[in-house]
């Protein structure tokens, strides 16, 4: 019975004390076992058990697993409410769990501060091949001032960020969204957005990593899907559009950020792109295609360089057509059908 497998895996206070911790952040097992002052087997066992019940779920990044709770107030879902409201009433009912959970807490400020100065460091690493690059782009702040002057007022609902490396399109739309989800192939990219996020509410955002070729979603699962600098990696930009169109619900709305066609060719040298840029003749193509409406382009100059060349920035936006589906399944079929034998899958 599921009430049991809850109430069961509730009766202990380690694992009390787990759910109030991830009720403030998603954790991994190590930084659990730094908190609670526990060996990681430990933990793990405890986590296993939460898990089991319902209560929390394990979600891998590479090396790394974190786990987050499941259980929010507030849910549709009679017994999920119940249990969380339960959590809240159990620490404030007995000053030994509130005493024990305020000092866990405490604990908390060293794993963001730790997280933070990895991130820190892996700027430092990369410093010259990042500021090369943001040199040949439209500035970060006027992109992002850009899209969301796009979107207009409306609410983003829930919202899905394919490529989000270091989340900061995440961060930029987290407020006008009910809940983000950044996506992402890569886990290091993961762990700088999951540094830059952890100040956001619990419950609102999440990160999951994966190929944007095969998005780990079900069909009609978000409002608002943003590509920002992503879909240059991809060797058929059809197949992601296609999975983005997949996830995307009727009436929704996608928004490809990204560079308008160009011919520096040191883009594939230097940074990988797999396409120098897209016409607007292109992009229009493959959003109809995938059972999308799209609207006239906005360009945004780039700095030139010493060659008097360019990197201008186009943002397309596009509304999901409420009688798409169909025409996503034979998007995502004929995709399949012409792509190039021999090549890599690309991923965000």
């Amino acid at each position: 019975m599921e009430a049991e497998a809850i109430f069961s895996a509730l009766a202990d206070s380690t694992r009390l004390r787990v759910m109030r911790l991830l009720a403030r952040m998603d954790l991994a097992v190590g930084e659990l076992a730094q908190v609670l002052g526990q060996s990681q087997p430990r933990v793990s066992r405890h986590v296993a058990i939460l898990c089991g019940a319902g209560l929390a779920e394990r979600r891998r990044e590479g090396s790394w697993t974190f786990i987050r709770q499941k259980v929010v107030a507030g849910s549709s879902d009679p017994l999920t409410d119940a249990s969380a409201r339960l959590l809240d009433a159990a620490e404030d009912a007995d000053p030994e769990l509130a005493a024990r959970c305020a000092q866990d807490r405490s604990r908390l400020a060293a794993i963001r501060e730790a997280r933070e100065r990895s991130a820190a460091d892996y700027f430092e690493q990369h410093a010259e091949q990042w500021d090369g690059l943001r040199a040949l782009l439209t500035p970060e702040k006027r992109v992002e001032a850009a899209v969301l002057d796009a979107l207009g007022n409306a609410p983003l609902g829930c919202a899905l960020d394919i490529g989000t490396g270091t989340g900061r399109s995440a961060e930029a739309l987290a407020d006008r969204a009910e809940h983000i989800v950044g996506f992402d192939r890569s886990p290091a990219m993961l762990r700088l957005a999951r540094a830059r996020l952890q100040h956001l509410p619990v419950g609102s955002w999440e990160l999951v990593q994966g190929d944007f070729v095969a998005l780990p979603f079900a069909p009609c699962t978000f409002d608002t899907v943003l590509l920002h600098q992503v879909l240059h990696f991809a060797a058929e930009p059809a197949l992601p559009l296609a999975e983005a169109a997949r996830v995307c619900r009727p009436g929704g709305r996608i928004v490809i950020v990204d560079l308008d066609a160009h011919d520096l060719e040191e883009m594939r040298e230097r940074h990988a792109h797999a396409r120098l840029g897209f016409s607007d003749t292109q992009m229009h193509g493959w959003l109809t295609q995938a059972g999308f409406m799209p609207e006239p382009p906005r360009m945004l100059r780039g700095p030139r360089t010493a060659k008097g060349r360019a990197l201008d920035t186009k943002i397309w936006l596009a509304t999901r057509d409420a009688g798409s589906a169909d025409k996503n399944k034979n998007a995502q079929q004929s995709a399949q059908e012409n792509r190039t034998p021999g090549k890599d899958r690309a991923a965000a």
